[in-house]
């Protein structure tokens, strides 16, 4: 590739373009700011027409919080319950964050009392104001020794976890670093050599961060984009530059100079990294798909830092190994030092691992594919749902209170939020429709009773606002049957026979059933889409139908064996006390279509490595088989040291507080590694092995006619069909 020679014969030009374009990007996207948004911003069917009745309305619910008070032990005493209620609501009464505060409510059984208090300002920044609330409930507690005085509401709760989260994800970051560099110096055995992957992984990270930033003014960053920008940056920055400096080192080897061994790792790995680096993107393109905010703005951060690692592996680091020469195999590390030089027992392993798909490579592909069928068959089993309150860890102080409130005061926990729209001679019938409905809601046992459902009326009598508590977790069977008599039979009843009434039901099951929909109708498209642009990417680079197809399809097992795991692991309970979770029977309704992308895009990664280095046999005249032999002993070090990281950095997600991470972190590491190993070493060469000429086939309108296309020779006549080199 002329850049790659361009940026070894040029170094410091090379090296300095690159420091200035991180620079640039990091302090253009600084000072631009990230544009924000999250799921609620883009609301989609009947959520979109409760957005649009409370948008009329001109009304909005400011953001509360409770404080519960009950006893340590034993009964309540409810005359020194009062007192610390009427203590709370003195303090909460002298803050300018608190607006209005209810009367002291106690229990129906009489076990607590609760306080609510109004927060002043936005209902989405309130966390930034909950803090007085919170000081001023520690002081009360500091008074009533002997009582349970406790603050829950939205926005204790998103503080408390945002504190929880950002600990996690500060704990994977920094365990991540030193775990790839471990590996990293376990495979080079040199701190520099070890240093410069991970150098360039983070330099991507921080760019894609940037320029991301900029990119939000049009479609707008969230919460998560960061986060998938570290984990997938990281992944491929170190996978690309293991690949190239191993190449280069390989030339080095043999008798090569610094700049044609950085040339010809251009041409052979760069351009490797390349179609690597355009399959993935293609295949995170896959979430534009959805539809939704938070899939494209995940998409936008990833397609970044895939192309910045790839654009930085074929510019930069040549120009580095150039300029660091030998240097970059110091300083040495003894020991690791002369592991990793050594070439013998690795590819001894190798062999013997190659040896039944080489051997009999029809009953090889059979079993092994069938064993990754098999483990994907759970998978058609999998049930979606969405992380509510009830999946998150107890560990966290405030869901113990949490537990007790709505233990206490069941309407306090989930609510179905109601909007109903009637034309303006219609609102004295629409007064009576909500009488009645609230008369069907105090009968029916799907719903709280504790304390009467809050309805507020707008626009003259023609809007209606209604929140009615259920005693159930948001996310729980119970839940999912009173919000579907609500849209199927309360709201049509009360309200159907009203000319022009419109009624629409919002809130935490309503997003979640809706969401659940949205990513069961999504995720098929989401398949087709990436495994036709996959295909389109793998014919152009390698010219060959059969590989192209054959890579789908292994693709495919890969990740449908991760699906299955998943299910298997959660939706059951025997994994509980292994990996410290709670199972909800289900799996995080986001997930399938994250998770293929990304296996997808990174078991790319590999397979494009792999077959080019197959391919590189092939045209110099080796049977299938040899080639096949060795292509995979020659790159299998490599793949399975960059296959060590992912799994290193994805397992570390595994140990995080949340059930959504440990199923990411689970999904993506068994994936990683059952394609590292058992598709790579196993299904791909008895694939290609039972293909054998066919794999090369080249459509006539495909051919090129200055391509040196790959021509086997004849399998070797020797018994062992051993693997040459």
């Amino acid at each position: 590739m002329r850049i790659a020679r361009w940026s070894a014969e040029h170094p410091w030009r090379a090296i300095g373009a690159w420091i200035l374009f991180v620079a640039i990007s990091i302090g253009v996207g600084t000072a631009a700011g990230t544009r924000t948004a999250d799921f609620d911003d883009n609301p989609k069917g009947e959520l979109a027409t409760y957005q649009s009745i409370v948008d009329e309305a001109g009304f909005t619910r400011p953001a509360t919080e409770n404080v519960l008070i009950s006893a340590r032990g034993g009964g309540l005493d409810q005359a020194r319950a009062m007192a610390a209620a009427n203590d709370v609501r003195t303090g909460m009464r002298g803050l300018a964050e608190v607006g209005k505060i209810s009367d002291p409510v106690p229990a129906p059984n009489g076990s607590a009392v609760l306080v609510n208090v109004e927060i002043t300002g936005e209902r989405k920044t309130a966390e930034e104001r909950v803090q007085p609330l919170l000081d001023t409930t520690a002081s009360v507690q500091q008074r009533y020794p002997d009582l349970i005085v406790e603050q829950v509401g939205g926005a204790s709760l998103d503080k408390a976890l945002s504190a929880t989260l950002g600990d996690d994800f500060q704990k994977a970051e920094l365990i991540s670093i030193p775990v790839t560099l471990l590996i990293m110096l376990l495979v080079f055995g040199a701190l520099i050599a070890a240093g410069v992957p991970v150098l360039l992984a983070m330099s991507a990270v921080g760019t894609a961060i940037g320029l991301s930033a900029l990119v939000s003014h049009l479609i707008p960053a969230t919460d998560s984009t960061s986060s998938m920008i570290l984990l997938i940056g990281m992944a491929v920055g170190v996978d690309y530059s293991l690949f190239y400096i191993r190449r280069e080192r390989e030339e080095r080897a043999k008798g090569a100079g610094h700049v044609d061994a950085v040339e010809i790792a251009a041409a052979t790995s760069g351009h490797a990294i390349v179609v690597s680096g355009i399959a993935v993107a293609v295949a995170m393109a896959g979430m534009f798909v959805v539809n939704d905010i938070v899939f494209s703005s995940i998409a936008v951060g990833t397609i970044l830092v895939v192309l910045v690692a790839m654009i930085g592996s074929i510019t930069v680091l040549p120009a580095l190994l150039a300029k660091l020469g030998r240097w970059v195999d110091r300083p040495r590390v003894p020991l690791l030092w002369r592991l990793s030089m050594r070439s013998g027992g690795e590819p001894r392993f190798w062999r013997r691992v190659l040896r039944p798909s080489l051997r009999r490579p029809a009953l090889t592909l059979a079993l092994s594919g069938g064993a990754l069928v098999a483990l994907a068959i759970p998978a058609f089993s999998m049930n979606l749902n969405a992380p509510s309150e009830a999946d998150l860890p107890r560990s966290i102080p405030i869901m113990q209170s949490y537990d007790r409130m709505t233990a206490a005061f069941p309407s306090t926990g989930a609510a179905h939020q109601i909007a109903v729209r009637v034309p303006a001679d219609q609102a004295a019938a629409a007064r009576r429709a909500v009488d009645d409905l609230l008369a069907r809601l105090a009968t029916d046992d799907g719903f709280a009773h504790d304390q009467a459902p809050e309805v507020d009326e707008a626009a003259n009598g023609r809007i209606f606002l209604i929140s009615a508590g259920i005693p159930y977790d948001g996310g729980s069977a119970e839940a999912d049957q009173s919000l579907t008599r609500l849209r199927t039979s309360l709201l049509p009843a009360t309200f159907g026979g009203i000319a022009g009434a419109e009624f629409a039901v919002s809130g935490h099951t309503a997003g979640e059933n809706d969401f659940v929909s949205t990513m069961n109708d999504a995720l098929p498209w989401v398949i087709g889409f990436v495994l036709l642009l996959t295909f389109l990417v793998m014919l152009w680079a390698f010219r060959a139908p059969v590989i192209a197809l054959s890579a789908i399809g292994l693709n495919l097992l890969s990740a449908g064996a991760a699906y299955g795991v998943l299910v298997l692991v959660f939706q059951n309970s025997w994994a509980e006390g292994l990996l410290g979770f709670t199972s909800t029977g289900g799996i995080v309704a986001w997930l399938p279509v994250i998770l293929f992308v990304t296996l997808f895009g990174l078991s790319m990664d590999y397979h494009v490595f792999v077959v080019s280095r197959i391919r590189e046999s092939a045209v110099a005249g080796l049977s299938t088989r040899d080639a096949v032999a060795r292509g995979i002993t020659t790159s299998a070090g490599v793949v399975t040291s960059a296959a060590a990281v992912m799994i290193g950095v994805f397992s570390i997600f595994a140990t995080l507080s949340t059930i959504d991470m440990k199923q990411m972190g689970v999904g993506l590491a068994t994936a990683i590694l059952l394609d590292a190993t058992l598709i790579r070493a196993v299904v791909l060469p008895s694939l290609m092995s039972v293909l054998g000429k066919s794999n090369w086939w080249t459509p006539r309108w495909l051919r090129r006619r200055d391509e040196i296309a790959p021509r086997p020779g004849p399998a070797p006549r020797h018994r062992e069909l051993e693997p040459v080199g």
